[in-house]
């Protein structure tokens, strides 16, 4: 238990008043009333679905010391001194900052935001600053690291509490660099404000996540909150190849670069040549054989070559380890089996995700074999992209089976019903639906042939499948090379 001034912890929030004594001493901070402790510090956020400010009584009652809110309760029982502030989600991000003495500071922290491409490139940039022999940390969809210490991963960005600390864990460890996904809700939410970036980088923005900011337009907003509020002396990385790219960086006080393969930019890449265990590239005039496959990835590759520079690292260390580099796993992975069929195990979960997959196995693939396309929508989530995913399958795929992913709360029949939707009279003689996720990879491998190539989207690291609030042990790399009697556990 540490304990920090009440108003050391309050430096830089915005304060309308405060009631009791600021020099109080606090033991921690939360904005869980069932996680308050004694003298701890309880912020009150208005979340989607419960207002915290409803929970203040409770929080008063398990002897919290500091209340912070934007709206004082007009019974105060206890002895809690109130603080009455803007915006409580701002206050706690940097309240949570301020406790943990300010971790990122003590880092060069980068952040990505973007719809596609942010867990690849945090990712690989972890491993290459590593590589080129500095302690790092990573905060990302699939895992955290503390240096080598792998930390799990519950949240594509963490909470402020969680994050902050986690910061604090690779600032005490001695880590140099640190590099996090930093999430479009995370930003609505102002999870990293309180923040010190050195720098951000934008990837692309694509049709996701609009059950939760509603319209694109929002969506568009969210991601751009992170560039109004980069500091001064640190950069923007923008991939000029998305027509959104410069209006992220309309109101930055950050150093604008741009990276492109298809575009004029400061940073650029193209691909020389495609193969099915990776492509050559030339960046920065320098050719460079990498294990990677598709543009998607190649634009990928070279934000982080980008990131690396800008970070003042050499040409020639960073492109001699970024040759060495590794797929992320869930990300594009391949396997082939002795009979000639291929499986592709990745995450793509949007429309434009898919459509990227999918144009890369059509490119790379060396026999006249079909595609087949194992496919679901997640529930409780973006409902108006699942016409767009069945339609880019059925467009651009031989065969197609409509699956369930993380069904959730939702009935899969419903949800691959609304996928449905997007497939006209043409395609409908291609698709199948199988519900059971099981039964639908089996079937897909039952159906493949040499030559042919498995994708299965969606899931990709996941080793769950979530139904009704209950995550079941479900992997589909496991699955796929069982069914295809795929002794080697590891994937390309």
């Amino acid at each position: 238990m540490t304990l920090k001034r009440l108003g050391d912890i309050l430096k830089s929030v915005e304060v309308l008043e405060v009631s009791g004594e600021k020099d109080i001493q606090v033991s921690g901070i939360t904005f869980d009333s069932r996680a308050v402790m004694p003298g701890m510090v309880f912020v009150a956020v208005r979340g989607t679905t419960a207002d915290g400010h409803d929970f203040i009584p409770q929080a008063v009652s398990k002897d919290a010391g500091v209340v912070v809110c934007e709206k004082v309760p007009e019974e105060k029982a206890g002895h809690a001194v109130f603080v009455r502030v803007i915006d409580s989600a701002r206050a706690l991000g940097v309240m949570a900052s301020n406790y943990f003495d300010n971790p990122s500071s003590h880092l060069k922290l980068v952040g990505i935001t973007g719809t596609n491409g942010k867990t690849t490139t945090v990712t690989l940039l972890y491993r290459l600053f590593m590589a080129l022999g500095y302690k790092t940390g990573c905060l990302s969809t699939i895992r955290n690291y503390v240096g080598r210490k792998i930390v799990g991963a519950t949240h594509t960005t963490p909470d402020p509490v969680q994050l902050n600390s986690l910061l604090k864990d690779m600032a005490d460890a001695g880590c140099q660099y640190a590099f996090m996904e930093v999430s479009s809700h995370a930003l609505a939410q102002q999870r990293v404000a309180g923040l010190a970036f050195a720098g951000g980088i934008f990837s692309n923005i694509t049709h996701d996540h609009l059950d939760y900011h509603k319209t694109f337009e929002e969506y568009i907003r969210a991601k751009k909150l992170f560039f109004d509020n980069l500091p001064d002396g640190s950069f923007a990385l923008i991939n000029n190849d998305d027509r959104n790219g410069k209006v992220m960086v309309q109101n930055t006080r950050a150093a604008v670069h741009y990276y492109g393969i298809k575009s004029m930019a400061g940073f650029k890449a193209r691909i020389i040549e495609s193969h099915v265990d990776g492509m050559l590239l030339n960046i920065d005039q320098t050719e460079i054989w990498t294990r990677f496959l598709g543009a998607f990835n190649a634009s990928n590759l070279l934000a982080v070559y980008a990131t690396a520079r800008l970070l003042k690292q050499a040409k020639e260390d960073v492109l001699k380890i970024m040759s060495q580099l590794e797929p992320v796993e869930g990300r594009f992975q391949s396997v082939k089996s002795e009979d000639g069929v291929t499986a592709i195990v990745d995450y793509a979960h949007t429309p434009d995700a898919l459509a990227n997959v999918l144009a890369t196995i059509r490119q790379i693939k060396a026999t006249a074999g079909q595609i087949i396309t194992v496919v679901g929508a997640g529930g409780n989530r973006d409902r108006t992209k699942r016409p767009g995913m069945a339609r880019v399958a059925a467009d651009m795929s031989d065969r197609v089976i409509l699956t369930s992913d993380n069904p959730r709360d939702e009935d899969p029949e419903a949800i691959i019903s609304d996928m449905k939707e997007g497939l006209d009279k043409t395609m409908t003689t291609k698709v199948i639906a199988i519900a059971d996720r099981k039964e639908a990879v089996k079937t897909a491998c039952m159906m493949a042939k040499s030559g042919d190539v498995l994708l299965i989207a969606g899931k990709g690291h996941e080793e769950y499948q979530e139904i009704k609030g209950v995550k079941y042990p479900f992997s589909d790399k496991e699955l796929v090379m069982e069914l295809l009697k795929i002794k080697s556990t590891n994937l390309h």
